[in-house]
């Protein structure tokens, strides 16, 4: 006597779980997303010995190796420069300007910049990347 089942056995797999993971995988990721770094502008900044950080407010002066300027993250023609620098430090007390140039540039672009700082009697500091200590 041979008995036989009436249906198939099929193989499934849950997925009633699948979206929840894949909405906390969004939300993770959209929490992250937000605590990076807004300057995004890509500069490969000169190289230092012995970095020091500074903790005053500081405004960051972007170069790019094709003559952009950037205060903060709004680029800034340079015949406008220093009139834009002069509103970003008006409302600050002890503005600290920090000079994030190119590697590229010359020397004569960041006199350039940094005469404009000397005008207007703003503390300005040059970003470097940490070298590595063999």
């Amino acid at each position: 006597m041979k008995i036989s089942r009436s249906s198939r056995f099929s193989a499934e797999v849950y997925t009633g779980s699948l979206n929840d993971i894949m909405f906390f995988l969004l939300l993770f990721f959209l929490i992250i997303s937000t605590l990076a770094n807004p300057n995004v502008i890509k500069l490969l900044l000169p190289k230092s010995s012995n970095p020091q950080t500074i903790t005053k407010q500081q405004i960051t002066l972007s170069v790019t190796s094709d003559h952009h300027y950037y205060i903060n993250t709004q680029e800034v023609p340079f015949e406008n420069l220093e009139q834009k620098l002069i509103e970003a430090v008006s409302s600050l007390t002890e503005p600290t300007i920090i000079l994030r140039a190119d590697n590229s540039l010359t020397i004569q672009d960041l006199v350039d910049v940094l005469q404009i700082g000397t005008k207007i009697k703003v503390k300005m500091v040059l970003a470097t990347n940490k070298t590595s200590q063999k």
